[in-house]
């Protein structure tokens, strides 16, 4: 497959997933969408060895035209070396009372999607962590430490983005009270 046929698939591939996951979530507008990714994994490469800019930046246009759609935030985690920081809107920031690290992403330290969520938002800060309600975890890039609890797995039609494995999840509150509770 020549490399705009593959990215157009990714692209479409992203959307889908995204589309996906919010039809299952139902979420509010304002609440955060999290996504973790490898670009390496997407390209069929070991996590952190072959990160692609090019691919990045056509993944969080995807990304950003579906959360925009919603009227969602995107939070976009940075790789381990940059301690799975999250770049988000500056609005994300203050609305939800989060703590700003000084770092910018760059794409052989933060990650490739970070870096193009930092170049690509209109006014970008990293955060150190967050509580998300929804996510894709596209490499197995880890982004259960940002999801709020109690996280729970959605099974997507979408099983992978280019080569990297396709991991969903959504939250609800936790369920409290035992048997003789009564839930919504």
């Amino acid at each position: 497959m020549e490399q705009k046929e593959f990215l157009q698939t990714v692209q479409q591939q992203i959307t889908a997933a995204a589309e996906e996951l919010i039809t299952v979530a139902q979420p509010k507008p304002g609440q955060i969408f999290v996504v973790g990714c490898s670009t390496s994994e997407v390209l069929g490469e070991k996590i952190g060895t072959a990160g692609s800019p090019e691919t990045a930046q056509v993944m969080m246009v995807a990304l950003l035209a579906v959360t925009h759609k919603h009227h969602l935030y995107l939070a976009q985690q940075c790789c381990e070396h940059l301690n799975r920081a999250l770049v988000v809107e500056e609005e994300v920031l203050d609305k939800y009372n989060l703590t700003q690290v000084t770092v910018h992403p760059v794409p052989h330290a933060g990650g490739s999607m970070a870096s193009a969520a930092y170049e690509t938002f209109k006014h970008p800060v990293v955060v150190e962590q967050i509580q998300a309600h929804l996510g894709l975890d596209i490499g197995q890039t880890l982004i259960g430490m940002h999801l709020k609890r109690v996280a729970v797995p959605v099974r997507l039609s979408v099983k992978k983005i280019g080569n990297a494995v396709l991991t969903a999840a959504r939250t609800r509150p936790p369920l409290i009270g035992g048997e003789r509770a009564k839930y919504f």
